[in-house]
């Protein structure tokens, strides 16, 4: 797939097959997580926590419907792997770069699963409400330094992804020249 036809075939998918992803096809949507730019090249500071197992998926499931006081809530949309971004936070006055970097590494999942025919959607909600408690953060085998920051869904859609027009006038832009 061509990169510009990527971009305009990328949306946030809100409804999955049951069948789980491939192994082969996880594993390019976390390459491309790992080719992301993170500042400083501090990688070591960066953990992805991959989230297939039922079991999980459902307390945290319920967990998000416990806090947000939604027993409906449903943040991942029937997605069957879930991919968790925690970050090391070394100095509390540089957090909008862990939030930066948690970003970059998210889009570059989107785009990558977008390129092989995966749905994928951004969720930030359900970690922003404390979702992830200090027993799932053990459970889900999260370091102990790192504190989860965002995460993407990945699944098959369970409608096709088709290129649109994204309208160049979205983002106000100002030129300077």
């Amino acid at each position: 797939m061509e990169f510009f036809k990527t971009i305009k075939t990328r949306k946030s998918t809100r409804s999955y097959k049951p069948e789980q992803i491939t192994n082969e096809e996880l594993n390019k949507v976390l390459l491309a997580a790992n080719a992301a730019p993170v500042g400083n090249g501090l990688y070591e500071d960066v953990h992805l926590t991959v989230v297939q197992n039922t079991e999980l998926l459902s307390k945290m499931v319920k967990s998000t419907a416990e806090i947000s006081n939604k027993p409906d809530a449903n943040p991942f949309y029937g997605a069957p792997t879930v991919v968790i971004v925690s970050c090391r936070l070394r100095d509390p006055a540089k957090v909008s770069s862990t939030y930066a970097n948690a970003a970059c590494i998210i889009e570059n999942m989107h785009l990558a699963a977008t390129d092989i025919g995966l749905g994928s959607v951004y969720l930030l909600g359900f970690i922003r409400a404390g979702a992830i408690n200090e027993s799932l953060k053990k459970e889900l085998e999260i370091p102990e330094d790192f504190n989860p920051v965002s995460a993407i869904t990945l699944g098959y859609p369970t409608e096709e992804l088709v290129e649109r027009e994204i309208p160049a006038d979205r983002i106000s832009i100002n030129y300077i020249k």
